[in-house]
This record gives structure tokens, sequence and C-alpha cells, in this order.
């Protein structure tokens, strides 16, 4: 049964992802000589390409170190501490991690960069150092951090702190010894989520880092888009797959050792009214940082959409092609239609793959089903840029001649959007009691009715969080998308990037225009989320 279950999302993979991927990779290493295993040495000792690998690891390492400094206090404030508004303070630190990666590129530029916030006020300008990306990227993680290890540290029993305070141990000693043992395997799976998002950054550093600073999704991108280097572009492909492999690798045994940590704790509420000077000075510094570091930048992003009379004459302009100065056949404000159809037809296809897996991955099994699990995450990592032009290159002959419908959008889309239903599914499916599933087949029902049945009213709210997390990264795509939409087909990420690449005011508030728009849905879609979030282990 649970080798039926796989066929389809093991087709999907193998399809819509390991092909085009592995076509594009291919064609770049081969010559009409046939293979040629030594470029890859060729590229990795030049100069340029040294450069590009030290500059995203550094990166990703300081993004991690400052994301886990600016945000464990807050982890802490959301699960020990009851106070007015700490769920929608839950809601409002998650908008950032499912916005799309231009939206918050061009919200830091519009705080930090030419013309920007800081630039009017004191004539400090970030957008073309290192200090804009990795603040943005704490921006977009930090909801990493809040979700995973605040998430644990809710369940964890504070009563055993307690005992050992009363065996004499200081606050100090007595976290460091009870609370931290127990909350390291979160901290490093958040961890290393947080550095597979910052090291396969794309749209953040694309945006903000200028010609100087280039991650390895970017090198690719300009290898491919620009400068047609398709041997280069492959190299780098291979080199951050196997950089995300071992990533992946640590995280599922972390997440394995995470597990065993889950089940020696109280599941109870723990929070409690801060007490003492101290915990309402934490709380503050916490809201404090909150509004600086995430609702800062979107409400500079809603102030530089209105136009200089602080009107809506941005927002008017796209619904005319002619006012993006030839950048678009259709009004930019079609990419807002488009990019919802594209995102609810991807939502429907993550959905199905996302689901199917989930329930074949549900009892914990050998080496087979857990790397199986892992393979699922790849998209999450592997270069969306080489996916979006392997579509390019490997869909353009039948029975997959799908270059010219629509449908290569959403299935793009729908690779990064199954990882999101697995991870929200698997952790709800695990706890739905096994003996409910055996009585029902004992009283004669088929496995598809015992799961109608029993399973699907227990995990019906994980469903609808997994699909609304699903249509979120979907709306937001855009490393493969750049590639694949077409001109009268923009979808929103894509109309961003291409009015910030056009000089001129009118561009460049048309471009804000749309990522408060796309901000504001993305903010409802996760609002509606939080109303039905099923709370298990802090997954996202």
């Amino acid at each position: 049964m649970r080798g039926a279950l796989l066929l389809v999302p093991a087709a999907f993979f193998a399809v819509f992802f390991a092909y085009p991927v592995a076509a594009i990779v291919g064609r770049g290493l081969r010559t009409g000589e046939g293979w040629r295993p030594g470029r890859i040495g060729e590229v990795l000792t030049r100069p340029d390409v040294l450069d590009v690998l030290w500059f995203t690891t550094w990166q990703a390492l300081a993004s991690t170190a400052l994301t886990l400094l600016v945000a464990l206090p807050g982890a802490y404030v959301l699960a020990r501490f009851d106070f007015p508004g700490r769920q929608v303070l839950r809601a409002v630190v998650t908008v950032p991690f499912v916005l799309p990666t231009v939206v918050v590129g061009t919200a830091f530029l519009a705080l930090l960069g030419r013309g920007g916030l800081l630039d009017e006020l004191w004539g400090v300008r970030l957008d073309t150092t290192v200090w804009a990306i990795l603040l943005a990227h704490v921006f977009f993680n930090y909801a990493v951090v809040v979700r995973t290890v605040g998430g644990l540290w809710a369940q964890l029993d504070p009563r055993q702190e307690e005992a050992a305070r009363v065996l004499g141990a200081s606050r100090f000693a007595a976290w460091r010894r009870v609370t931290l043992p127990a909350l390291a395997p979160a901290v490093a799976a958040a961890a290393l989520m947080v550095f597979l998002f910052t090291y396969t950054s794309f749209g953040v550093v694309v945006i903000l880092g200028g010609p100087r600073y280039r991650t390895l999704e970017a090198e690719i991108y300009r290898q491919t888009a620009q400068l047609l280097d398709l041997p280069t572009a492959a190299v780098l492909t291979l080199v951050q797959f196997a950089a995300v492999a071992c990533v992946l690798a640590l995280h599922a045994r972390t997440v394995r050792r995470r597990e065993s940590a889950l089940r020696l704790v109280d599941p109870a509420g723990t929070a409690r009214r801060p007490r003492g000077a101290g915990q309402w000075a934490l709380l503050a510094g916490v809201l404090l940082s909150i509004a600086v570091l995430l609702v800062l930048p979107l409400g500079v992003l809603v102030a530089r959409s209105l136009d200089a009379s602080g009107g809506l004459g941005f927002y008017r302009a796209l619904r005319s092609a002619e006012a993006s100065g030839g950048t678009f056949v259709v009004p930019p404000l079609q990419a807002v239609w488009n990019s919802l159809q594209f995102a609810l037809a991807a939502t429907a296809i993550a959905v199905v793959v996302g689901g199917l897996a989930a329930a074949a991955l549900t009892r914990r099994a050998g080496r087979l089903v857990r790397g199986f699990d892992a393979l699922l995450m790849l998209p999450l990592g592997v270069s969306a840029v080489t996916v979006g032009f392997g579509f390019l290159i490997a869909l353009d002959e039948p029975p997959l001649d799908l270059r010219s419908t629509w449908i290569l959008v959403p299935l793009a889309q729908a690779l990064v959007g199954v990882p999101f239903v697995v991870r929200t599914m698997l952790p709800v499916l695990r706890a739905v009691d096994t003996r409910l599933r055996e009585a029902a087949a004992v009283l004669g029902a088929s496995p598809l009715r015992a799961w109608r049945e029993v399973d699907l009213p227990m995990v019906r709210r994980a469903l609808l969080v997994a699909a609304g997390f699903a249509f979120a990264v979907s709306l937001g795509e855009f490393g493969a998308t750049v590639f694949i939409a077409r001109a009268d087909q923009p979808t929103l990420p894509v109309a961003v990037a291409r009015l910030l690449g056009r000089p001129g005011e009118l561009n460049y508030g048309q471009a804000m225009a749309l990522s408060t728009i796309l901000m504001v849905v993305c903010a409802v879609a996760l609002l509606l989320l939080e109303r039905v979030r099923v709370d298990r282990g802090g997954e996202l």
C-alpha cells in the first residue's frame, strides 16, 4: 500500500525535478567529444568562482548566527510568556517567511537603498553592502527559529528546571543543564534550515547585492541567463547540490533526535504572564526588535508605494501597459490575476503529491523511506534557476512538450510547495492512533474508506494549513518562474523584478505597489492559517 502511495510523488519528482536538472547539468558538462568531467576542476579553480563560493558560505554562516542571536529571545517570549496579542504577534513574525524574496529585497531597498528612508534621514545607504543582505536574511528567517525552537520550548515542562533550582543550581546552570540539552536538536534543526535558505538565497541577493555580491544561486542565474555559460552554471549547480545534500542529511539526523526529545516532554501549555522587571524588560526588548527588524521594512515598503502626494498614483498606473514604458505587453496589474491562478493550480498539485507522500511516510520505516523523505526537501535547496532553465531545455518534445502551455509555471511552483505540505501533514498523520485504522479494517472498511473515515477528519485542519503554506510559497516563487513565465502572463515576483530593473520613478513606484499587493495577499493567507493552525512541535 505504501509503495502504491509513493508512485505518484516519485513519478512527479522524477519527471519535473530530476529530469530537468539532469538535462541542464548534462548539457553543460557534455561537449561534441563527449563528457568532460575535467570541467569541474577547471571551473572551481577560477578566482571569480572561488570568490562566489567564499561569499556564499560566509554570508550563510553569518546570517545563521545573526538570526539565532536575534530570534532566540523571541522564541522564548512567545513560548513562555502569555500576554495580550500573543497570537497576532505569532502571525506577524511569520509573515516575512512566506513573503517572496523579491518583496523582502524590495522592502530593504526602500529602507536602505538610494532614496530610501535612511538615505533621506541620515545619508546612509546599505543597498550594495553585505549588511543589507544579512539583515534581510534575518528578516526572512526569524520565523524559522521562532516556530521550530519556540514550538518545542512551549512543550518543555518548566518543573524540571524548577527542580534543579531547588537542588541548588543557579538560574543559568539550571537552564544550561536541563533546558538547553532538550532544546539543542531544535536549535540545530533551525540553524540548518536557516543556513539552507541563506546559502541558496537568490531574490534578496539579486536586488540588494548588486554586481559585487553574488551567491551561488545568483551566479548560476548570471552564467545561464546573461553569459550563456552552461558549463560553469552546471558545475556550480553540482556544488550547490552537494552542499544542500549534506545540510539535509544533517537536518534529518537532528530531526530524529528532536523527535526522541519530544516524547519526554509535557505537552501542556506553560505560558505565564511576565513576572518581575527583568521579564517585562525582555518582553519589551523583543517587541522593539520585532518592530524595527520586521515591521519597519514592511511599513517603508507601503509608504514607498504611494506617490509624492501620498496618493495611489502608482497603483492606478498598474492598470496601463504603456505606463511601464514597454516593460510589459499587458498591464502590470494583470500579474496579480496571473499569480492567483497559477498559485491555486500549484496548490492543488502540491496538496495531492505532498499528501500522498505524507501518507506513505506516516509509519516510520527503514533507510529507503527516510531517504525519500529527505529527497522531498531537495527542491528547497537545489537551484530553482537550474530547474526553470531545465524546464525549457527538457520539456520541449512530445509527450512532454509543455513550453507553450500555462501549466509549466504551476508545476515549477508546486515543486516548492510539496515540502511544506509534507512537513505540515506528516507530524499530524503520525499522531493518529494506528489502532483506529486497524479497527476500521476489522469492520470491513477498505484502506481508502478507512483513510476517509479515520484519518481525514483528524488531519483536515492540517490539510488546510498545508494548502495555505503551499499557496503562499507558490505565489512568491521567483527563481524558476523568471525563466518560464511568458511575457503576456507575468507573475507578481517576475513583474516586480522587471520593474526594478528599469530606470524611472514611475517604474520604481509600481514595483513598490505590486510588492505591497503581494505582501497583503500573503499576510491575509497567513492570518487565516493562524486561525486553523495545528501546532505539532513547531513544524512550519
